[in-house]
């Protein structure tokens, strides 16, 4: 039970299921035809059917050279051509030839976005800290609680820095909100003239860049087929290629692409993404568990957690199905974790003990990035630890006779996947994420959801617009659209927000 995928070795082996359950799932991928479906998305075709549109994150690491086809149309030269304005400028910055508007060199880059446009680059900016310049730091700023900015900007010379500001359509309010601020904190202080020269933009709205102040040769295009939580390998992963350079960027695309390739051509249980995802479906319909822990014994991955948190739950939250009637089954855990080894010291009790039963995905590496072999060998043997212990527990026989013999008992039969490779290069890194994407994909197949779309992302955003425009009059009007609850709240915030700016 171990599938060998590019650089990855996964062991499933204590997973709560045998040879009789593996062939049941195996069927069920077949019934539902996955290996069809991931043709038609590699093939460009619309799957995306609530918003009619195509699904072409794959495109975005294809090699040079070979083709893709969105609505018929070969995407890679568009591809390629915005991969290619990224390197100039990223080896422009590293080179030390493109300056800030007093002449000196680019020091520090902050990344401005929300969603998938700062959880990608910031994971794995994080994770490729090995392959990082010295001479180059990178933030990301993504709340638009103004203390996420002001943090940030925290020591920061204004003449070394460039802001890079991620919005597809340029008018996330979030980020144009933090965006202006920067804006206003650099012009302070260099002059309104400075703007272009320290602020580029991921975005396909050249008016609203102009508009801004961001000149369109330092804007980056990315396109409506790729998707938010997809677009990290888009140029949403510019501050990543600044930071780590483009050869190893490109080496990040590669491992994507490699997988790609696997999950297309493997075959049932050979192939790694789709096996992933019939054991988290075995989990969550057959034993019925509710959440899914990601534990990557590993520092430089800490952020892959809240990473895979998007990727999974904005997928496959849904409770729609293709054909509009509900979904009446459960169609995604609730993803979370922490590195190894903090978790034994802080939630493992609940996993080794609890009442609930939480499926977890070991993550680990036989180098890190330091070069300490003791304490290396420490991290691996206690994550070997862990998912020996989640999975035989330890019985009553097993212990002395005392008064705490009943409390010292693990049931065992904790189910757990292990994911392991050599080393977190840029290439195993971007394998990961391609594994993780495809799993997510087959089980939206499966569930016969559709994976792409996220509407449940929009009520919220109509409603935070609705609200914030009775604020200006909310003293003088009465607003008997609002729920009791809600009025009462925002009487509440209007008084104590006045107080404050007074």
């Amino acid at each position: 039970m171990s599938i060998r995928a590019g650089d990855l070795r996964i062991d499933y082996s204590k997973q709560m299921m045998d040879e009789i359950a593996i062939a049941r799932l195996l069927d069920l991928a077949s019934a539902r035809s996955t290996a069809s479906a991931f043709a038609r998305m590699a093939n460009g075709e619309r799957i995306n059917f609530t918003e009619g549109r195509a699904v072409g994150h794959m495109a975005l690491r294809t090699p040079r050279g070979e083709q893709f086809l969105i609505d018929g149309v070969d995407v890679i030269p568009a591809v390629w051509s915005v991969l290619d304005q990224m390197a100039n400028l990223a080896q422009a910055i590293r080179a030390g030839e493109f300056v800030g508007s007093t002449g000196r060199k680019i020091r520090n880059v902050v990344n401005i976005g929300i969603g998938g446009s700062d959880l990608g680059p910031a994971m794995v900016y994080e994770a490729l800290r090995g392959n990082r310049s010295p001479d180059i730091s990178c933030r990301f700023v993504s709340n638009v609680d103004p203390a996420d900015l002001e943090a940030n900007l925290a020591g920061l010379d204004p003449a070394e820095t460039l802001f890079i500001v991620a919005s597809k359509t340029f008018t996330t309010v979030e980020t144009l909100a933090n965006a202006r601020a920067a804006r206003e904190w650099l012009s302070g202080q260099l002059g309104e003239s400075a703007v272009e020269n320290h602020f580029v933009a991921l975005s396909t709205n050249a008016q609203a860049v102009l508009e801004f102040g961001i000149h369109t040769k330092n804007m980056f295009e990315f396109w409506d087929w790729v998707g938010g939580r997809f677009s990290v390998s888009s140029a949403i992963g510019l501050s990543v290629m600044i930071a780590v350079g483009p050869e190893i960027f490109f080496e990040f695309l590669g491992g994507m692409h490699a997988m790609d390739v696997h999950a297309a051509q493997a075959k049932g249980r050979a192939n790694a993404p789709l096996m992933l995802a019939l054991i988290n479906i075995w989990n969550t319909a057959a034993l019925k568990t509710s959440s899914r822990a990601v534990i990557p014994y590993s520092f430089d991955l800490r952020r892959f957690p809240a990473y895979l948190q998007q990727l999974i739950m904005e997928s496959n939250g849904k409770s729609t199905r293709s054909d509009g009637t509900q979904v009446p089954y459960v169609t995604s855990p609730v993803i979370w974790g922490e590195p190894g080894t903090n978790g034994q010291h802080a939630f493992m009790q609940l996993l080794h003990q609890g009442t609930d039963v939480v499926p977890v995905d070991f993550i680990g590496f036989a180098r890190s990035s330091a070069d300490d072999s003791y304490r290396n060998e420490l991290l691996f043997t206690n994550l070997l630890a862990q998912s020996r212990a989640l999975a035989f527990g330890r019985s009553f026989d097993e212990l002395p006779d005392s008064p705490a013999r009943p409390h010292r008992v693990f049931e065992g039969n904790r189910p757990s996947t292990t994911i392991v490779a050599p080393e977190l290069s840029a290439a195993v890194l971007g394998q990961l994420i391609a594994l993780y994407e495809h799993s997510t994909f087959f089980e939206g197949v499966i569930w016969d959801i559709n994976s792409f779309d996220q509407w449940g992302v929009e009520l919220g955003k109509e409603l935070a617009l609705t609200i914030g425009s009775t604020l200006a009059d909310f003293s003088t009007h009465d607003h008997p659209e609002l729920d009791s609850s809600t009025h009462t709240l925002l009487s509440w915030f209007a008084e104590h927000h006045q107080n404050n700016n007074q």
